[in-house]
């Protein structure tokens, strides 16, 4: 598959999951998919719906924590639910659009979404239909990425891209991930679509990375960096010189490095 322009920054190839779950997701969502694991079992839901699921890991959280619970796993991108339905089977796995939710009103007791809600082009019609399919007093729990800054893997990846396209360096991760890191403004926005903010927090995790090169490969391979860097071409020394600053910066490995994110519990 090959995307270009706005699709490009929202989707995901097939090949692009795999490198995602064998590079990115150990080592940056699992740490926040078991946080938000927690923060929704500790509602007892009964109905969850899981918006942008990607590969599952968040997914298989609930399933194993919350076995009474019914989960619904859905995902814009179709490779994604292909591959989450396999690593997560327990689950009901659908596509569906976060803006056009494909479900009765009252449907759910619990939402949830791990650092998905950046991807959706309107969030206050996302969070809309999220207040639609949820019963009177159901929850949304979901997480995001804070600055970039905040996030020292992705820095460090940054900079490498910068280092190794000065003129045009793909903006992807400061523009999507780490595009809606203002809390004032994510509360502003569910206030919109009629929730009520029940509690907002400032997380930050530890991500550990076997090496810089398994960080390089993942970000370059397993997301919609690849699409940017195709783009671009020269793959092979773009590869080497994103490895030798993000090594520069964080040392061969194993890598340990902070990454901060905010975390949103809402009621209907």
């Amino acid at each position: 598959m090959r995307v270009t322009g706005i699709n490009a920054d929202r989707r995901w190839s097939e090949s692009m999951s795999a490198a995602y779950e064998q590079y990115l997701v150990p080592v940056v969502f699992q740490p926040f998919a078991e946080d938000l694991t927690a923060r929704a079992t500790a509602l007892h839901p009964g109905r969850v719906l899981e918006l942008a699921a990607g590969t599952g890991a968040l997914t298989s959280g609930l399933l194993a924590a919350a076995p009474s619970a019914e989960v619904t796993a859905t995902d814009l991108n179709e490779a994604m639910v292909a591959f989450g339905s396999i690593r997560a089977p327990g689950a009901v796995w659908r596509q569906a659009d976060a803006q056009r939710l494909p479900f009765p009103d009252g449907s759910f007791d619990l939402v949830v979404c791990q650092f998905g809600v950046m991807f959706f082009p309107d969030r206050i019609e996302a969070f809309t239909e999220v207040h639609r399919v949820l019963a009177p007093g159901g929850r949304f729990l979901f997480n995001t990425w804070g600055p970039i800054g905040t996030h020292a893997f992705e820095v460090a990846l940054q900079a490498g891209l910068e280092r190794a396209f000065p003129v045009d360096p793909p903006r992807f991760l400061p523009t999507i991930p780490h595009g809606y890191a203002d809390p004032a403004v994510v509360a502003a926005d569910l206030a919109a679509a009629g929730f009520a903010v029940e509690d907002e927090q400032e997380l930050t995790l530890q991500g550990r990375a076997a090496s810089t090169a398994d960080l390089a490969t993942g970000y370059l391979t397993g997301t919609p960096v690849r699409v940017a860097v195709e783009e671009r071409g020269d793959g092979p020394a773009v590869r080497a010189t994103v490895i030798e600053e993000m090594t520069a910066r964080l040392g061969p490995g194993p890598v340990t490095a902070p990454m901060t994110a905010y975390v949103f519990r809402a009621a209907a």
